[in-house]
């Protein structure tokens, strides 16, 4: 039966060499959702994006899209699905509308339908006011907003984001947001969504899952993720990775979970205000001054470290590293 489900059961992608970009993955998308796909640069996120849009083979396991088997079905899955990929291919040439009414009529439209689906798409992403000029005087967010019109030419049940906003500034990045979230609740669509921001999947995404070296870490609701952490979390910044390290030591048991951010000490707790100055005299007692002492609520980025060991923060990357992701799946970590 033909609907905007995503189901993954037990997918192994195997690279040359005994190299596993993906292992054992198994997860479920339902219709109507938004899905954020979460993971380090070579944790399998690219490779599984591939084979759900028919890109890539898997080695073994199975994958459907909107009922449709990606491997045996894959001209079905390619008809239902869009798919925006972080590589815009745009001719900066031609105008929107040449470009749209192109893509409409390779989907077997005439003429008459494909210009009138062009005009509906170029309303939808909010470009009616820039449909007389060239592609390559658009901006960047610009240039996204028109990429999801082409990936919807089609109508899709379901539509892949690759890293839709990587690169662009916070307001095109909202932007792109709002066009996501209008797509999702006015036409129903699914949306499966991997993103380098996790402040876009904690905005967006209704299940959020996180891979590392190819396994699902976890998964669920932000909500939910962010919960398990604590309701709030102390932040101890100390002078120094040793100076943290020992603060840590001594402050075994404080707290239902902690971490060691580079010079940083977050204790997760329940009522966690209350515990600041049991926190502080036990530092007070062995000598340890922390340098700063802030109080906040748990984020994706929490929950990102608590199963990664690391933060995902695409800002800090070099250009080139958000590129090269699917090369360093393929090599391994």
């Amino acid at each position: 039966m033909v609907n905007g489900e995503i189901i993954v059961e037990n997918l192994v992608k195997q690279y040359p060499g005994n190299v596993l970009a993906v292992e054992d993955v198994s997860l479920q998308v339902k219709e109507g959702s938004i899905f954020g796909f979460l993971g380090p640069n070579g944790a399998g996120k690219s490779t599984i994006i591939k084979i759900l849009t028919t890109l890539a083979l898997p080695t073994s396991g199975r994958a459907t899209v909107g009922g449709y088997d990606v491997v045996t079905e894959a001209e079905d899955v390619r008809r239902l699905a869009g798919v925006a990929l972080q590589d815009i291919g745009l001719d900066p040439l031609m105008k929107p509308l040449e470009l749209l009414s192109l893509q409409t009529r390779m989907f077997g439209a005439s003429r008459a339908q494909a210009a009138q689906r062009a005009s509906e798409l170029m309303e939808l992403v909010n470009l009616t006011d820039a449909v007389d000029r060239r592609v390559g005087t658009y901006s960047g967010g610009m240039r996204r907003r028109l990429d999801l019109a082409l990936a919807l030419v089609h109508e899709p049940r379901v539509l892949f984001l690759d890293e839709p906003t990587t690169g662009l500034d916070p307001a095109s990045r909202r932007d792109i947001w709002e066009e996501v979230r209008r797509l999702n609740r006015q036409l129903g669509m699914t949306i499966f969504l991997t993103t380098q921001y996790l402040e876009e999947a904690d905005e967006l995404a209704d299940i959020v899952a996180v891979i590392d070296k190819g396994r699902i870490a976890i998964q669920g609701s932000p909500a939910r993720l962010k919960s398990e952490l604590g309701n709030e979390s102390i932040n101890l910044a100390f002078d120094g990775r040793d100076m943290a390290e020992k603060a840590l030591t001594e402050l075994d048991g404080f707290a239902t979970q902690t971490q060691l951010d580079r010079e940083t000490v977050r204790l997760y707790m329940e009522n966690a205000a209350e515990a600041i100055p049991s926190v502080v005299n036990r530092l007070r007692d062995v000598n340890i001054a922390p340098i700063s002492l802030t109080l906040t609520q748990p984020t994706l980025d929490d929950v990102f470290l608590q199963v990664t060991g690391q933060r995902l923060r695409a800002e800090a990357q070099p250009a080139g590293a958000l590129a090269a992701d699917g090369e360093r799946e393929k090599r391994g970590r």
